[in-house]
């Protein structure tokens, strides 16, 4: 029998990992239909798009509301369009702004939700989590410790694996790329893919850059861009910086490669910090923002670390330079332990390992579809 599937991503990283999960339901079973809101990659995967994420993807509560009736159109348009449409069930990509109210909506017109990428509830909101195990009737979760915070709860929650773990397995068995390194040792610096990142967490990497080139005059840098947009912005950025290193380099698309030819990192706090952890590559943590975010951070905030890989492993495995201790100084001294064959170095890439091995094992979108199928099929 014929299924047909809403499924919904509103990012750039969801649209990829949507598009997994799709590829690997319809190598099973290619008479299931997909349409919803996504981007290339799901399109690729033969999916209808309704709306593009380019229309989607927007950060922070200002631009939000700036287009609150741009979101409310496409809401209601999409709940007009399941209305005559009727999917067998809703998969749901991360997204939680816009995704945890629909799920609310399906829900009540008797539409089956599945979610796939927890929103991290965890951490902000756990005030949301009873009400997540009301709107939602499976988590596809990505995280190890996602199942237990939902102990309790009627929510069905699958563990599947982190989807990351394909892409840089895939990486670091890819032949070895030439990449512009001007010295040694190899430093990559991972300032963010925002603009609020780029314009507040940029700066301290880049003197911390240049004071690492006074202590170790060979070493050289690359700055890792995921996109040419953001190259865009890191270079206006750079204009008006002085203090950084002489060696460095600014590369576009090429960030788990960097990662893996680096020497250690200094990277972003985000999902960045896992692929550098998958990657094998030692680094420092790094968040930086307005004052009146951090410190509203600290009110909401109920987790003990802000880098994904320590919160995997329970402890302090990367060093977390978070706001204030985001100097230039404290950076340099902290990463230059990394950089040789020191008891530190060793200790973080066995810590690496042991977070990355928490992650599961390759075919998480595999194992998302198999739990997708058996809700379609319940």
């Amino acid at each position: 029998m014929s299924r047909t599937v809403l499924v919904i991503a509103g990012e750039v990283s969801g649209d990829q990992r949507a598009a997994e999960v799709i590829r690997a339901v319809r190598a099973r079973r290619p008479e299931v239909t997909f349409w919803g809101i996504g981007g290339p990659e799901m399109r690729a995967a033969g999916v209808e798009t309704l709306h593009d994420i380019r229309e989607m993807a927007v950060m922070g509560l200002v631009e939000v509301l700036r287009r609150y009736f741009f979101f409310r159109r496409v809401f209601d348009g999409m709940l007009a369009a399941a209305a005559v449409r009727k999917p067998d069930a809703v998969l749901l990509v991360d997204y939680p702004g816009f995704n945890l109210r629909f799920a609310a909506a399906m829900k009540k017109r008797g539409v089956k939700v599945i979610y796939y990428i927890c929103p991290q509830v965890w951490a902000w909101h756990r005030s949301r989590i009873p009400q997540m195990a009301q709107i939602v009737d499976r988590l596809l979760a990505i995280f190890p410790f996602e199942p237990k915070v939902f102990e309790g709860t009627p929510l069905k929650v699958d563990f599947v694996g982190h989807p990351l773990v394909d892409v840089a397995q895939a990486a670091r068995n890819a032949p070895p790329q030439t990449l512009p390194w001007r010295g040694e040792p190899r430093i990559a610096l991972l300032p963010g893919s925002r603009r609020q990142e780029i314009e507040r967490i940029l700066p301290p990497l880049w003197q911390a850059a240049g004071l690492i080139q006074q202590k170790i005059p060979g070493a050289g840098f690359i700055l890792a861009a995921p996109s040419e947009s953001v190259a865009h912005l890191i270079r206006h950025k750079l204009a008006g910086l002085d203090g950084g290193p002489q060696q460095c380099e600014l590369v576009v698309d090429q960030t788990r490669e960097v990662l893996r030819q680096a020497r250690a990192a200094l990277v972003a706090s985000g999902t960045a910090t896992l692929e550098t952890a998958l990657m094998h590559c030692p680094m420092l943590v790094v968040y930086k923002t307005s004052l009146p975010t951090y410190l509203l951070g600290r009110q909401l905030i109920r987790v003990s670390h802000i880098g994904m890989v320590n919160l995997i492993a329970g402890r302090t495995v990367c060093p977390e330079f978070i706001q204030h201790d985001a100097t230039p100084e404290k950076l340099a001294t902290g990463l230059l332990p990394l950089l040789g064959d020191t008891p530190e170095r060793a200790a973080q890439l066995a810590g690496l390992a042991e977070a990355a091995a928490q992650l599961g094992t390759p075919g998480a979108a595999s194992r998302a579809a198999e739990r997708l199928l058996g809700e379609l099929d319940a």
